[in-house]
């Protein structure tokens, strides 16, 4: 199975022709123009492609976008507030490396012992959290000056020093 990984949301509906504005956590003021499809996750673990017609970079965080066959306001406002997801090698076509999104997929590790593979990054004023899976429960763990040790892009490993007793918080 394809893996796919989550770009942004469909915020609102622009103009009276279709077009819409895609908030997005590629990092980089990027128009994805030669990008074929973007899938929209219509249901739960349900993605749908949608071809573009028409894409315009207009900041670092959105782009504008058209799709084929929503040609009215009325057909794109349902898509209003809809995930969109990229398959991966995509993704690392589109994203910048720098942008916290890149960190997805990664190895987190603690010293030597690897705590699990980030599945999310939610970005906050002062730090990530980057969601992982332990043991079947959801940690969440921060990325912030003081447990950042280090990032190796070749490995795909985030390395980090947590303080006493946080994933207890979570295991126990």
């Amino acid at each position: 199975m394809k893996s796919y990984i989550k770009v942004g949301k469909i915020v609102a509906a622009h103009g009276l022709k279709g077009d819409v504005i895609l908030q997005h956590e590629l990092g980089k003021k990027t128009d994805l123009k030669k990008l074929p499809a973007l899938f929209v996750e219509l249901k739960k673990d349900s993605f749908v492609p949608f071809f573009l017609s028409k894409a315009k970079g207009t900041t670092e965080k959105e782009s504008l976008l058209l799709f084929e066959e929503i040609d009215t306001r009325e057909k794109a406002l349902p898509l209003v507030g809809k995930l969109c997801w990229l398959p991966e090698e995509q993704f690392k076509k589109y994203a910048d490396q720098q942008a916290p999104a890149s960190l997805l997929g990664y190895q987190l590790i603690e010293a030597t012992k690897p705590l699990g593979i980030i599945e999310e990054v939610i970005e906050q004023p002062q730090q990530l959290l980057c969601r992982i899976q332990i043991e079947k429960k959801e940690v969440l763990i921060p990325l912030n000056e003081s447990t950042l040790v280090s990032i190796d892009h070749q490995a795909k490993t985030v390395t980090v020093q947590l303080p006493d007793g946080l994933l207890s918080i979570y295991l126990d």
